[in-house]
């Protein structure tokens, strides 16, 4: 008679090759991971820690509350950046989303030499924004750019100064941005119009409906995601936009066209005010993260409900 215990179903003993296969995924994302949760999320909550303490030179920690974001509220340098942020972001947004939907509308027309038409379009995305910056800062200048080659042609009164007027400067930076992310948001609407079931344009248009009416009714309604997707990806490039600024205006005339991220520079890495820099910091991911959270929300509860 056999044993209680011979008649027991015995373990499946995993193979090693088994076990490190199951590993291997967590092994190789493991540097990314640590790295990703250190340096961004770490020192994301370091730098919240030092806008509440009295840091200038070195980090210190001796915390004084709140009087780094009162200091940075009542600083006019911020609140100009801030107003500027208003404007330029505003434009910058609006703007990319016509041009993008316009263009976007006129390559899905199966128009000829499309490919080449939809490069020419994106490549400006290719290129970074220091070369932007300073592509535009030649074509702008009064001296030798736009306005002497109007004013070579023979119209001597016409005058084009934004980059060195005050009130104006800040649009200069509307006109670098959109020609670079136009193209980008072209291609998003783009690729969502190719998505759109045919039958539907096909069921507007035999019942009368205009092409102009099927786009505005049907079409463009059905995108809503790729608007949302725009919307946050364009924000995101606007609140955090430095590189654009440093080489097309330098924040200049004066700081008249400073936006967040170079005042966060400037206090933070050259006038040794780390509180009130971090302090600017922490604005900005709060901003960023006003515009994140309710996408996410979204995102997250149409995926429940499907």
């Amino acid at each position: 008679m056999k044993s209680q215990n011979s008649l027991r179903p015995t373990s499946v003993q995993r193979k090693p090759k088994q076990t490190l296969a199951d590993w291997m995924p967590k092994i190789v994302m493991a540097p990314t991971f640590i790295v990703t949760v250190v340096c961004m999320y770490g020192y994301m909550v370091w730098t919240g820690i030092l806008s509440f303490t009295s840091s200038r030179m070195l980090p210190s920690y001796n915390f004084v509350g709140f009087d780094q974001y009162e200091r940075l509220f009542n600083n006019d340098r911020w609140i100009v950046a801030l107003s500027n942020l208003g404007v330029f972001g505003g434009l910058f947004i609006v703007i990319c989303l016509f041009l993008g939907v316009v263009l976007a509308i006129f390559l899905d027309q199966k128009i000829r030499a499309e490919g080449a038409i939809r490069t020419i379009y994106l490549y400006p995305m290719a290129i970074s924004f220091i070369v932007t910056g300073t592509a535009w800062k030649w074509l702008l200048n009064p001296t030798n750019g736009l306005e002497k080659l109007v004013v070579d042609m023979g119209f001597e009164d016409f005058k084009f100064d934004w980059l060195i007027n005050p009130d104006m400067v800040v649009y200069c930076l509307v006109i670098a941005a959109v020609w670079q992310a136009s193209g980008f948001v072209m291609a998003l609407f783009l690729a969502g119009l190719r998505g759109v079931d045919g039958d539907l344009i096909k069921a507007a248009h035999l019942d009368g409906a205009s092409t102009f009416t099927t786009y505005r009714r049907i079409i463009l309604p059905s995108l809503k995601p790729v608007f949302f997707s725009a919307l946050v990806i364009l924000s995101h490039i606007a609140i955090k936009s430095f590189d654009l600024v440093a080489a097309l205006t330098n924040g200049g005339p004066g700081y008249s066209s400073d936006l967040p991220a170079n005042f966060m520079y400037a206090h933070t890495f050259t006038r040794s005010q780390i509180g009130l820099g971090s302090a600017s910091a922490m604005v900005m991911l709060g901003c960023v993260l006003a515009i994140l959270v309710p996408y996410l929300y979204s995102e997250l509860r149409g995926k429940r409900h499907e």
